[in-house]
């Protein structure tokens, strides 16, 4: 699954300017990922990050299951535990 394991933040921007999607090993659950929304000109005209949920696994299930736009902490800006992982498909 991953392709790279253990890079920075910075790394991980450069990895989702190069159409991948990432995650964080310390993130709760797994099935989570972000990924950068590359504009169509249809709607939105900027770039901007997204996570992923819908396949987030949980033990209880009651997570929430969605795809929206996401901002960093500074936790996640300054984690050096990023890898690389597949998107999930439709």
């Amino acid at each position: 699954m991953d392709k790279v394991s253990g890079v920075d933040f910075g790394k991980a921007l450069e990895l989702l300017r190069l159409g991948k999607c990432v995650a964080r090993k310390g993130w709760n659950g797994s099935g989570i990922y972000i990924g950068l929304h590359k504009p169509t000109g249809e709607f939105m005209t900027q770039e901007f990050i997204y996570i992923d949920t819908t396949g987030l696994i949980t033990d209880n299930g009651s997570a929430p299951k969605s795809r929206v736009p996401w901002l960093a902490s500074q936790t996640d800006m300054l984690a050096s535990d990023w890898v690389v992982v597949a998107p999930r498909t439709k």
